[in-house]
């Protein structure tokens, strides 16, 4: 037999199985719901109990209140000076790594789960005390930070080797460890470290201002807004407020003063974000490394500026033709409505414009096949045939959640069985944060009596919420984000680390995207979204036609939205290598839009002071474009012939997922994509995908 046939028959054969995987799917579907998907479809209403007993926010005790925040710190104090003695103890028989991650996870415990309840829960006493609480432990923990003792007994036993043998995953744990001690400056001299402590204070502080000013309204007088377009904008009467950048209004007049006066420099950012920059070199500097990048860098995919300098040149120059076709298209929609050159303002809403009237009907239309218990199932089998594993609605009890709109499921194993719990957080309700976000509540680790601590995680998202003859309808972009936030969760119960301190996402932050980027490859690939896609109402199946136009839609513009990304990643590091600077962050910004990017600075303008990414990303901003290019090669290379296999999905559990953090991620992705880890390598399928369906597409 020829190669060219083994292929064929190879492909057949996947073929083949993904039709039965559907068939089967669509015929379990088609006249009922699960109880997951019925739980998901309904409306939520408070839950009904015999048992009055209060249990606890996530079934903690002293969680019934909001004083019990007061109890659970107290008790992380304790048992951190319990661990402090142990692993600064002469007499010690335990690892010292086994130590510091038991003190870790004591630490992170109420730190993770208090930063969540301060976040969503709507009960302002709750929200007061666990902020309290965020406070309390990282108070201590920068006590720990500066505690020479403890950072000598780690470190001597890493390099004189600890009182019991350790595993490569020990070695590797117990440096992430010790990194994290020499970030805070410990092994500097006192008079450094207690600098390196401000300096870490003042940025937390520094950012923290910085982000808030990203987001205010900018006020102006009433003569600054032409009065032909002034009932556009908030107004009191003597003054107009601009919240925004008016993205969706079809009025070009308005698009473009809203950008000018929402992005006007404001001297009160430009002086946040050169302080912040400012002490983060000169906290780089004084920990030994020459830049704020390259301290950032140490430990990731990716680990020096120079590497993700030419993975962005390499992409840059990669896409600029594709995007320029982009521009060109938009350019022509532009020119059906007015005769001005196409500017920054216009892009969203061309992108948009342009895209509707590809796919012919717009995201409303396409939602009746997408409820969200559909969508949930549709998750649930795709894991089970995957993984073996199956997402299971289990009641909570009372007390045990900060809304009835919240839901717990079991994420169980055909053979293993439970794995650990998500908590669904999913519809709008006033006052919850207008962010989709995946949250780490317990880290899975091994006990010291052999068994396992399983991950608890909570997933939020802000979908309408279902009515009493309607289920909540999911938008084909919706769709995506609850797939992208499901791989989150999915890493995190899959990563069966021994440490906590590695679970699941606690990883390099350019790795740490890789499995939710995959999960979004599954939600546009036709035969999975077949296997569930199908209209509340009448079970009718996503139409061939609907599905193919959306498929296509997810394409549209792609290469001048990873322009965009390339530029935006190229600023952040630009901002964090070379300091100070040459020039202000807004000619610098210039600069680099009219290299990088297809559309022309606008002058007068600093979008880069409303660029919040700035305070949580920096210098790594870079990492979705690399997390994005390793799950287009992890898809091509294992589930693009059949994205149902289960042996490709074991294959990806045991060799990538289950790792968490406890693998170096240079290491991990070269084993695991057999791949030399430079980025003309690791980039290909990402720009052989782009080139595909660029060089073939019809707008």
């Amino acid at each position: 037999m020829s190669s060219s046939s083994i292929f064929t028959s190879i492909s057949r054969r996947n073929t083949l199985s993904s039709k039965k995987v559907i068939t089967r799917l669509l015929k379990k579907n088609v006249s009922t719901w699960s109880p997951l998907a019925t739980l998901f479809n309904a409306k939520p209403a408070r839950k009904l109990s015999l048992n009055l007993e209060n249990v606890g926010l996530f079934g903690i005790g002293p969680l019934r209140s909001f004083d019990g925040f007061y109890l659970l710190k107290e008790q992380a104090k304790i048992d951190t000076n319990r661990l402090l003695e142990e692993a600064e103890s002469p007499k010690r028989t335990r690892k010292i790594v086994e130590i510091f991650d038991e003190l870790s996870n004591a630490l992170c415990q109420v730190a993770d789960l208090a930063e969540f309840i301060r976040i969503v829960h709507p009960d302002k006493q709750f929200a007061a005390a666990a902020e309290d609480a965020c406070i309390s432990v990282s108070c201590l923990v920068e006590q720990l930070n500066t505690r020479r003792k403890l950072y000598d007994s780690l470190k001597n036993a890493i390099e004189n080797g600890d009182v019991l043998p350790t595993t490569d995953v020990d070695d590797h744990v117990a440096k992430l460890f010790l990194f994290d001690f020499e970030q805070s400056g410990i092994h500097l001299d006192e008079k450094l470290r207690n600098g390196v402590v401000k300096l870490n204070d003042y940025i937390l502080q520094t950012g923290q201002r910085f982000m808030a000013g990203c987001s205010y309204a900018k006020e102006v007088t009433l003569t600054d807004i032409p009065a032909s377009i002034r009932h556009n904008f908030h107004s009191d009467g003597h003054r107009v407020y601009v919240h925004g950048l008016c993205s969706e209004s079809a009025d070009e007049f308005v698009r473009e003063v809203a950008y000018k006066i929402f992005l006007a420099p404001n001297p009160s950012q430009e002086h946040l974000l050169n302080e912040l920059l400012d002490s983060r070199s000169q906290l780089a500097k004084v920990c030994g490394f020459p830049s704020y990048a390259h301290r950032v860098l140490k430990s990731n995919t990716f680990d020096d500026p120079e590497t993700v300098k030419q993975f962005l040149s390499l992409l840059k120059n990669f896409v600029k033709p594709y995007a320029e076709m982009d521009f060109s298209i938009l350019k022509e929609v532009k020119t059906a409505e007015s005769d001005k050159p196409l500017a920054a303002w216009d892009v969203p809403y061309l992108t948009n414009k342009a895209k509707r009237k590809w796919l012919n009907v717009s995201g409303k239309q396409y939602a009746p096949y997408f409820p969200l218990g559909g969508c949930m199932e549709g998750l649930s089998n795709l894991f089970n045939c995957l993984f073996g594993i199956s997402l299971v609605p289990e009641g909570t009890k009372h007390g045990e959640v900060w809304s009835p709109e919240v839901y717990k499921l079991a994420v169980t194993h055909e053979t293993e069985g439970l794995l650990g719990y998500i908590y669904c957080d999913f519809y709008e309700r006033h006052g919850k944060p207008n962010q989709d976000c995946h949250f780490t509540i317990q880290g899975g680790r091994t006990l010291p009596d052999g068994s396992y601590q399983n991950p608890i995680v909570a997933v939020v998202l802000n979908f309408p919420t279902p009515t009493w003859g309607c289920p909540s309808l999911l938008t084909p972009s919706l769709v995506d984000n609850l797939f992208h936030e499901m791989g989150h969760a999915l890493h995190s119960m899959l990563a069966r680390t021994n440490y906590q301190h590695v679970s699941g996402t606690r990883c390099s932050t350019d790795f740490a995207e890789v499995p939710s980027v995959l999960m979004e490859y599954f939600a546009s690939d036709h035969r999975v979204v077949k296997s569930f896609a199908k209209h509340y109402s009448t079970s009718e199946p996503i139409p061939d036609a609907m599905l193919d136009q959306l498929k296509r839609s997810k394409y549209l513009f792609q290469a001048s939205e990873i322009q965009a990304q390339v530029f935006y990643s190229a600023m952040d590091q630009e901002y964090h290598n070379s300091h100070p600077l040459k020039q202000s962050t807004t000619e610098v910004l210039a600069e680099l839009q009219n290299e990088y990017y297809s559309v022309p600075y606008v002058p007068n303008t600093a979008w880069q002071l409303r660029f919040s990414h700035l305070v949580g990303y920096g210098a790594k901003y870079y990492s979705y474009l690399l997390s994005r290019s390793i799950a287009a090669d992890i898809w091509k290379s294992y589930f693009q012939s059949n994205p149902f296999d289960r042996d490709q999905g074991e294959k990806y559990r045991r060799e990538c997922l289950a790792f968490g953090g406890g693998k170096p991620s240079p290491m991990l992705v070269t084993d695991f994509l057999k791949k030399e880890l430079e980025p003309e390598v690791i980039a290909s399928s990402y720009l052989e995908e782009i080139d595909q369906f660029n060089s073939s597409r019809l707008v």
